[in-house]
């Protein structure tokens, strides 16, 4: 059905791996630390996939942005490694579309550091073939800046790309760089009003093997 696509560009948090519970944690040290008490995750899930300093500024209007996410960032950086974890099937999703020859990007909102050390502690950066980070890009999900950048890297065209991600942020980006979206179903951040919705994604997928029968 998708014999046009040649390139399969990938989130990370919430995509590739399971960064929640670092991710959350992460946030809890920062309320912790700044407001003497935690929050309910829900909110802290509702944030989940935009640009970290957007959403301090945010939830820390009379905080100085830098010291929040430098809060952040000590604690995500001390505990990363023992709070991640693959989701399941992408890594044989991964070999699958190497073999097949396809185009593999990565595009997210985290920094390239922590970006690489993930996939390294998984043996899954082999498997890509260019990453784009919030270090690469000015500007950010839903701009499709991110995806534009990952295509003009991998000399391929929107037409030709696929992007999958778990948030509204991925899809929104993937609809203004006119890229077709599939959105993970395994993630915790998208209402069924906002997947059914006129912004939706183009596909919704269950388990990580789902998305070779889109690709068909």
């Amino acid at each position: 059905m998708m014999k046009q696509i040649s390139t399969v560009l990938f989130d990370f948090d919430g995509t590739v791996m399971d960064t929640r519970e670092v991710i959350l944690q992460s946030w809890q040290h920062t309320f912790r630390t700044l407001e003497g008490k935690e929050h309910d995750p829900a909110e802290i899930y509702r944030t989940f996939g935009e640009p970290l300093e957007y959403t301090m500024h945010n939830l820390f209007p009379h905080v100085d942005a830098r010291e929040a996410v430098d809060i952040y960032r000590s604690y995500h950086k001390n505990n990363f490694g023992e709070l991640i974890r693959v989701f399941p099937g992408i890594s044989e999703l991964l070999e699958r579309l190497k073999a097949d020859e396809y185009q593999i990007g990565l595009v997210t909102s985290r920094l390239r550091n922590t970006t690489v050390e993930g996939l390294e502690a998984y043996g899954l950066l082999r498997y890509f073939d260019e990453l784009v980070t919030c270090d690469d890009t000015a500007k950010h999900k839903p701009d499709p800046e991110p995806i534009l950048a990952a295509l003009r890297k991998l000399n391929s065209k929107p037409e030709q790309a696929v992007m999958v991600g778990d948030t509204m942020f991925d899809i929104g980006c993937a609809r203004n760089a006119g890229v077709m979206s599939v959105l993970v179903n395994w993630s915790v951040s998208v209402s069924e009003e906002e997947k059914t919705g006129p912004d939706g994604p183009d596909f919704v997928i269950d388990k990580a093997a789902d998305l070779l029968k889109i690709l068909e």
